[in-house]
């Protein structure tokens, strides 16, 4: 089998890895910088941006390609799918009709509600500055403001956290108006991923991700500094009813989908704010997370050009798709300055990680050396029994790489899961 892997992040080296574990399988790229990860086991690698479209079709014919498999959302939102499928390459990743389940937070939130699916929070979407700015001036409490469109997980703006009034009312203009503006929940997130054939939807281990910049959940949002799961593939914070309630979600959505005549196939992501009333949408994407991928893809035990196989015939079952019972801990280490203001083409140097497994993402090689870019440089992958042994391999990997780099300490740490399952219970 001959599959194309679309990306050259680190969640596209997790997918190219478990796609590799199948010696039988042939592994194409195409990535805009050469992941040094994915090149080790790319047979032919095409160095293009992502999203054009006709050069991807043409390097997939010109290798063969089976299968595609579509790593990040800007491909998806530029009908990469549609194009390949066209060309008689089936692919994971929706159409660009069905990708607008994240590409269009506006369209989401009306499925949502036209649909009656549940965990849907309070909204009204815009298209005028002046309109979105009166709202926002005249309403009492805090609010989420959220561009219509990708921003890569960095684009939501918090009202009475990381902005006031006056600075919310700025954001939107700077918007141009164009935005989805939501009431506030508050709780703690976690993410539920999910194979999806068009109909059938298989569940992955729960993720929790860390968006903050700094330790103790403070700074900006980034792409994710890291993630953790738990040997039982639950969260402590998040009870057997609200897994149901969110598994009942995500399917809502899919039969939605195909209702609509935009049958949706791919990974499902489902990022959730577990409340005190249970569990609400904060959005869904139409790929796998980064760093999310990395945490379920490292435990999986069947074989993913299989799941490939079976999503692109809609034959998917829940046999096709399962994971090792252990824990997982990710730990992303990104440059200097990083996301307001990243340093770019700093050596580092690699430790030992004996207990840990490497992805690479925005990283690349000078000569013999490894040299940072503008985003997230790699990541480490601890798996344990037990979440502290995870999490002693995932630091010790990641304390080890010296250079101007720096990733959080906390993440998977007994002391903030404590916290935050605590949280919950006040909530609750």
């Amino acid at each position: 089998m001959k599959i194309l892997v679309v990306g050259g992040g680190g969640r596209e080296h997790a997918i190219a890895g478990a796609l590799a574990r199948n010696t039988k399988t042939e592994i194409f790229s195409v990535m805009a910088n050469r992941n040094p990860g994915i090149d080790a086991i790319a047979k032919k690698v095409l160095l293009c941006r992502e999203t054009e479209t006709s050069r991807i079709v043409a390097f997939a014919k010109e290798t063969g390609a089976d299968y595609a498999f579509i790593g990040p959302e800007a491909p998806l939102e530029a009908g990469v799918v549609d194009s390949l499928e066209g060309a008689g390459i089936p692919s994971v990743g929706p159409t660009r009709a069905a990708a607008r389940l994240e590409t269009d937070k506006g369209f989401c939130r009306d499925l949502m509600a036209q649909e009656a699916i549940p965990g849907c929070p309070r909204y009204r979407t815009f298209d005028s500055a002046d309109e979105a700015a009166g709202f926002i001036e005249n309403h009492d409490g805090d609010l989420v403001v959220k561009p219509v469109g990708l921003t890569g997980g960095k684009g939501v703006r918090i009202m009475g956290e990381q902005v006031d009034r006056a600075e919310a009312i700025a954001y939107v203009r700077s918007l141009d108006g164009k935005a989805v503006i939501e009431e506030r929940l508050l709780g703690e997130e976690f993410t539920l991923q999910a194979f999806v054939d068009g109909t059938h939807l298989v569940p992955m281990p729960l993720v929790q991700d860390h968006k903050r910049a700094f330790e103790g959940d403070v700074g900006p949002n980034t792409g994710g500094m890291g993630s953790y799961s738990l040997p039982d593939h639950m969260l402590p914070f998040v009870t057997q009813a609200d897994y149901k309630k969110a598994i009942g979600i995500m399917k809502s959505a899919v039969a939605a989908m195909e209702r609509k005549g935009q049958s949706y196939k791919g990974v499902l992501y489902g990022q959730f704010m577990n409340t005190a009333q249970g569990p609400k949408v904060i959005e869904f994407n139409a790929r796998f997370g980064d760093p999310e991928a990395m945490n379920v893809l490292s435990l999986l035990t069947s074989d993913l050009s299989e799941i490939v196989y079976r999503i692109t015939e809609g034959t998917l079952s829940p046999s096709h798709a399962e994971f090792a019972p252990q824990a997982t801990v990710c730990k992303y280490l990104v440059p200097e300055g990083y996301p307001d203001s990243p340093h770019a083409g700093d050596p580092i140097t690699m430790g030992e990680h004996p207990d840990a497994l490497l992805y690479y993402a925005n990283v690349e090689k000078a000569g013999s050396r490894l040299v940072t870019r503008t985003s997230r440089t790699l990541a480490f992958v601890g798996i344990g029994d037990t979440l502290e042994e995870a999490e002693r391999g995932a630091e010790s990997a990641a304390s080890a790489v010296s250079g101007r780099v720096r990733h959080r300490r906390d993440i998977g740490t007994r002391e903030l899961l404590e916290r935050r399952t605590a949280h919950m219970k006040e909530l609750r």
